[in-house]
């Protein structure tokens, strides 16, 4: 049941705001900088979660933008 939950979720999107994938791409460094900082970059910048969650080759961006600022 959890499954099928987490696909009808997947295909109606999020309930509140979401970025577009460019506007995602604008403000990926600003988030991860949050994110590090110990803020709290869903607060900064709205719908970013969401897009996160949502899109796969943003997603992953954003995973490899935050494992490369940590080694730093």
């Amino acid at each position: 049941m959890t499954e099928e939950r987490d696909t009808i979720r997947a295909l109606l999107g999020p309930a509140g705001p979401e970025l577009t994938c460019e506007r995602c791409f604008e403000e990926l460094d600003r988030y991860v900088d949050s994110e590090l900082a110990g803020r709290d970059p869903d607060r900064e910048i709205p719908g970013m979660g969401a897009h996160l969650e949502g899109c796969p080759a943003c997603r992953e961006e954003h995973e490899s933008l935050l494992a490369l600022a940590r080694e730093s």
